[in-house]
């Protein structure tokens, strides 16, 4: 009998540096989808999240736990499993194998994402904090800025080896302008 064996989405794809700019797998732990019922969410419903619920374009975290903005009404809460309590006040759905992680970090990553997204990335436009479902080349990804020179990005897990294509083309062309 065949023995499977779990892989993360990027093996053997990560990790990349070239010039300044580097991009090394994820790992966020637990993923999960949440949506309020109630829209703004009320009071218990923060309790039951640990984390303030995210605006529109932003992130809220707390040390390694994070919810990132994902769309109207919806965020994703990675970083911890979710309470039991925040089903009474909430849709929640893992999807903790449905994504791939990847961080780039280091000076010319918004050129880089320049490169690659419709977004104005430049830390004048897109602070700390800041989060985006845009196209990255030709895939839906959330972006978010975890740092001055750090950018947490997801896509889906069947796109790992496309992003890691897609950002080491750019990484490559950010590096020959220097």
């Amino acid at each position: 009998m065949d023995k499977l064996t779990q892989i993360s989405p990027c093996a053997g794809l990560l990790p990349i540096s070239i010039g300044a700019l580097t991009v090394t797998e994820a790992d966020v732990g637990p993923m999960t989808s949440i949506t309020p019922f109630s829209s703004p969410p009320k009071a218990a419903f923060s309790r039951a999240l640990g984390l303030p619920f995210p605006a529109p374009n932003q992130s809220t975290s707390d040390g390694d736990t994070r919810c990132i903005w994902a769309g109207q009404g919806e965020a994703f809460l990675i970083g911890v499993a979710p309470k039991s309590a925040l089903g009474k006040h909430a849709a929640v759905v893992d999807q903790s194998d449905a994504w791939a992680f990847v961080t780039l970090s280091g000076a010319g990553g918004a050129d880089a994402l320049a490169r690659l997204v419709p977004v104005d990335m430049r830390l004048s436009a897109f602070a700390v904090g800041a989060t985006a479902r845009t196209q990255l080349g030709h895939m839906n990804a959330s972006i978010t800025r975890i740092e001055e020179d750090k950018y947490l990005i997801a896509v889906f897990r069947s796109m790992a080896d496309t992003l890691v294509h897609d950002l080491r083309t750019a990484l490559e062309a950010v590096a020959a302008r220097g």
